[in-house]
């Protein structure tokens, strides 16, 4: 079964179960289709939370339900299992896919469908895809004492807080390259902080080319280069950036804006950059996706975008977009021009990780 046919059962199953478990009479089914979108997305996520933790026994469903607090919600991270995290946390929140039967993961991989895109659930299936192919490549060679693994069993998926229409709850869905954090908060469902990356960037299933984060890249070279000479001026810095600056473990941290700020952009500059940042954005579903979209693109006058490398695709570059309520950077790892299959990136909204707006009230 393709991603794309998983997402499209598991939104139904959703929403069946959603009505068995909320026991909704036609009256109030009809009360729901007038229900703003982002409360009927948190509805159809509820739903999934439920179905997924009644496959668990008792000891697993320990595991997959935790408390939501200031420190749970931090324990994620883009390092391989047996790594510690930049919190110092040694294991993810959650149940892992290799722990679960085929039943429980079809119900996990539902939940974490039924808070994503069609486009962002396939881009975080493709990424654990990249991972499992890691493994494959590199465990032969791995020695027997290290404790680093990799693979599609070592991807957590985790519960914090009861699931709510109203209170505040999330979801992580997180491994090697991959930490999605959805709070979802009555009318807000929040997709930041969220961590993408990819190694291989390129890979190969069935004949077909796989690039997980291929169309951000693409969009970014294709936006330096629309450039003029002298807005790339402004746009490159003067030194070689080689890893996410406020990546995990930097929580509440900001930096000054740096690279043109897009009030100078053209028209069809100012598209381009907005369709770049739905490469983030879009991973959360499209009601709650859209409702972001509009508040960056109110905010685009005072968004900054920097760039550091080379201007030719193929090459390694990093970039960062930097508004006042959204921070996107991708950064290769490695020496320059040597780094294009190992990528890392980070999606924030300084003014509101995990749904601090609704969360503090």
């Amino acid at each position: 079964m393709s991603y794309r046919t998983f997402y499209a059962v598991a939104v139904i199953v959703c929403l069946v179960v959603g009505g068995l478990l909320l026991g909704l009479g036609s009256g109030m089914a009809l009360q729901a289709q007038r229900a703003p979108a982002t409360v009927v997305a948190t509805g159809r996520a509820v739903a999934a939370a439920e179905a997924f933790l009644a496959t668990l026994d008792q000891a697993k469903r320990a595991k997959a339900h935790i408390d939501l607090n200031a420190k749970t919600r931090t324990v994620w991270s883009n390092l391989p299992t047996g790594v510690a995290m930049q919190v110092g946390a040694t294991e993810r929140n959650g149940l892992k896919l290799g722990d679960m039967t085929p039943v429980q993961e079809k119900a996990a991989l539902a939940l974490v469908a039924s808070t994503l895109s069609a486009d962002g659930f396939r881009k975080a299936m493709a990424i654990v895809d990249a991972d499992q192919f890691l493994e494959t490549r590199s465990a032969p060679t791995r020695s027997a004492t290290t404790r680093t693994r990799f693979g599609r069993a070592e991807y957590y998926v985790a519960i914090l807080g009861k699931p709510s229409a109203v209170d505040p709850w999330m979801i992580q869905f997180g491994g090697h390259h991959l930490a999605i954090n959805v709070t979802l908060a009555a009318r807000q469902n929040v997709l930041a902080p969220t961590h993408t990356g990819t190694q291989p960037a390129t890979y190969t299933v069935d004949g077909k080319t796989i690039r997980p984060l291929g169309t951000e890249n693409d969009k970014a070279f294709a936006l330096i280069n629309a450039l003029s000479a002298e807005q790339q001026k402004q746009a490159i810095l003067g030194f070689e950036v080689r890893n996410l600056v406020l990546g995990p473990g930097n929580d509440g941290k900001t930096i000054q804006p740096e690279g043109i700020r897009a009030a100078g952009f053209t028209t069809a500059q100012r598209a381009m950059l907005v369709d770049l940042v739905r490469e983030w954005v879009g991973i959360l579903g499209d009601e709650a996706a859209a409702a972001k979209m509009n508040e960056i693109q109110a905010n685009l006058p005072d968004t900054y975008f920097a760039w550091a490398g080379s201007t030719t695709n193929g090459k390694g570059a990093y970039f960062r977009i930097q508004g006042p309520t959204v921070l996107i950077e991708y950064a290769p790892q490695g020496a320059a021009d040597a780094n294009t299959d190992h990528i890392h990136t980070i999606y924030r909204d300084p003014t509101n990780d995990y749904a601090d707006k609704v969360t503090r009230q």
